[in-house]
């Protein structure tokens, strides 16, 4: 921005090698462009500053959001792959749909209603419950 001060002090130099004089109408309103454009400079340079220091915050802001969002959100998606979330699926006896059904339920030993025919599933605990072995 520094060629905005230049080019006015530039047009105050011109005035002043001319000789216009304030005292005239037209050297009093050659100064009052002068100086108006100085004030438009200094306008301008302060724009550009805060804008700079608008960027700066800006872009810390982003990298701060960007490191919350990597300890929110940044987990292995090859954990969720293999991870079964804690449910089993199960083959209903009764109606022969696929349901899923919570460990801990099952752990605990409540009886559990398929809720596609409302009848009960029996589980063999003693079974892993894995396709390895329920195709023997």
């Amino acid at each position: 921005m520094e060629y905005l001060y230049e080019r006015v002090a530039y047009l105050r130099g011109l005035v002043e090698g001319l000789g216009i004089e304030n005292s005239t109408k037209e050297g009093k309103v050659i100064t009052n462009i002068i100086d108006v454009l100085s004030d438009f400079a200094d306008a301008i340079n302060e724009l550009n500053e805060s804008q700079e220091e608008l960027d700066e915050y800006v872009e810390a802001i982003d990298e701060d959001l960007s490191n919350v969002e990597d300890e929110l959100f940044d987990e292995d998606e090859d954990d969720y792959e293999d991870d079964d979330y804690g449910f089993i699926e199960v083959e209903c006896p009764h109606c022969n749909e696929y349901v899923y059904l919570d460990e801990e339920v099952l752990d605990k030993g409540e009886e559990v209603l398929c809720p596609n025919c409302h009848e009960p599933i029996e589980i063999d605990m003693d079974c892993c419950h894995h396709d390895c072995c329920c195709d023997e």
